[in-house]
């Protein structure tokens, strides 16, 4: 069974108000993450040993095998976008559900403290790559950063609660070369904590 792109959760022009214009979008999900999955698809194709396998599975499997790079790095990139658009919300974007809030103020002193975290996360990312919250394995809520296509999922580091894509195509027709402004609109207008709220309490059981 191949791959499919899967349809956003909110017309393209839907987040044009808060930072992300119908351009930005259209591109990125139709054009980028499309490119991901046809290529993962021409590279399980070639491959028996991962016909059959999830995504996660095969995310698993490639990470860190030099022979398997083009497979984890379109194969991450699927799961990492397959995430990013539902941690993006156009109605609630930027509003912090109590729940999360309390954890966040528990584990950073405070949400301004964890968006400085993210913020710093994200733009200290080198080149391409991500920006994470996520539930650890200690029960505690980290910012981690990612290069390229990998993610908390690939590393182990913890659960994903939301993750800001910080690859330029994501935020040059908006920010320009201003990668700082980008994560921080993302962060204050576009961050759906609803959603990371909803993951942080299934990861928890």
């Amino acid at each position: 069974m191949a791959f499919e792109l899967p349809p956003l959760p909110y017309p393209k022009n839907a987040l044009a108000s808060k930072g992300m214009c119908e351009e930005t979008l259209e591109l990125h999900h139709d054009k980028h993450h499309q490119a991901y999955v046809t290529a993962l698809n021409g590279l399980v194709e070639k491959n028996p040993a991962l016909q059959g396998k999830s995504l996660e599975e095969i995310i698993q499997m490639s990470y860190g095998k030099e022979d398997l790079t083009p497979v984890f790095n379109n194969a991450g990139q699927h799961w990492n976008h397959i995430q990013f658009w539902p941690m993006m919300s156009p109605q609630n974007g930027g509003r912090i559900p109590g729940a999360l809030e309390k954890k966040l103020t528990e584990d950073f002193g405070g949400v301004q403290q964890f968006k400085e975290a993210f913020k710093t996360a994200g733009v200290g990312q080198f080149g391409s790559g991500w920006a994470w919250l996520i539930l650890a394995k200690d029960g505690k809520l980290k910012v981690t950063k990612t290069p390229n296509g990998s993610n908390p999922l690939a590393t182990g580091e913890g659960t994903a609660l939301l993750g800001c894509d910080v690859w330029e195509h994501s935020y040059y027709l908006d920010f320009r070369n201003r990668r700082p402004d980008y994560i921080q609109n993302w962060l204050d207008n576009l961050a759906n904590y609803e959603f990371a709220e909803t993951q942080l309490k299934s990861a928890r059981g």
